[in-house]
């Protein structure tokens, strides 16, 4: 018996480790280039390009960090970035969970029809509206403004009204009417029973929304125009072009740049990160 057990438990430990040194291997690939994005803004201009390249720079350059700020208003872009970035997760979050909830949790003619029809615009191709929406914002006199990135948010997203439909429906229906012979309406039974009972999803919609409009590069560089409402993204690809009279790019300058970008991006998937495992776990549950 013992020796079938301990047969077993070397089986299950050799199992176990080749998964995670599998799992070792992949996510040092896949760190590798944020570890060289790091190296490099640590580096001087020459040292990128050195052969074989030098992981850890000698000297270190921790000046490549504030010499960004002079190279670019950051502060300005950065501004720009959180504001558009917060209108733009806070009305996601409330149009995307009210269209969910409809579609989760009421009955009306045609609800799985119009269901239908919104996952059915995930299939285009936004290359095929972006010159009618863009016309559209040009008619209504909005570009070179924060409205075109922000207003669309208030209409949902496909995705995510999808992904949080899917986590509605595993919420026992008890619940609804439990609340409902207690006198709870509609909008009562969706602010103080699915939304507490859904953070997890939440969660979801709001590290992914968040890092989509933080990211944003093609939205701000058609709708953007004054450099003072530029968003980092667009910063970012400004500082290509500032050769401070070297005659090449600043490329040490632009990887501290980039990185400084992404701190937000890490910040908050760390602090979410179970409940973001979570939510794309479990928003699978009931079709």
């Amino acid at each position: 018996m013992r020796k079938k057990y301990s047969k077993i438990f070397v089986a299950s430990i050799g199992k176990y480790s080749f998964i995670y040194i599998l799992l070792l291997v992949f996510s040092a690939a896949f760190s590798l280039p944020l570890i060289w994005m790091v190296s490099s803004s640590l580096h001087d201009l020459a040292g990128i390009f050195t052969v074989p390249f030098q992981w850890i720079p000698s000297p270190i350059q921790f000046e490549n960090y504030p010499a960004v700020f002079d190279l670019i208003p950051f502060s300005d872009h950065l501004v720009n970035t959180v504001i558009i970035t917060f209108f733009n997760v806070i009305f996601t979050l409330f149009s995307c969970s009210l269209a969910a909830f409809g579609f989760s949790r009421l009955k009306f003619k045609g609800r799985d029809k119009l269901f239908i029809l919104c996952l059915a615009t995930m299939m285009l191709p936004s290359q095929v509206t972006m010159i009618p929406i863009y016309v559209m914002f040009a008619k209504a006199g909005w570009v070179d403004s924060f409205l075109p990135l922000i207003i669309p948010s208030l209409f949902g997203s496909p995705f995510f009204i999808f992904l949080l439909r899917q986590f509605f429906k595993s919420i026992p229906f008890e619940l609804d009417e439990a609340a409902t012979i207690d006198g709870a309406g509609k909008f009562r039974i969706f602010w103080s029973i699915i939304l507490p009972n859904s953070k997890q999803a939440l969660a979801t919609v709001l590290i992914l929304s968040f890092i989509g409009s933080w990211n944003d590069f093609l939205n701000p560089l058609i709708y953007l125009n004054s450099p003072e409402k530029a968003t980092l993204t667009l910063g970012l690809n400004l500082m290509k072009n500032q050769i401070m009279g070297t005659g090449v790019t600043q490329w040490h300058l632009l990887m501290a740049g980039s990185f400084l970008v992404m701190i937000p991006n890490i910040i908050l998937f760390f602090v979410a990160q179970k409940q973001f495992i979570k939510g794309m776990a479990m928003t699978g549950m009931k079709g």
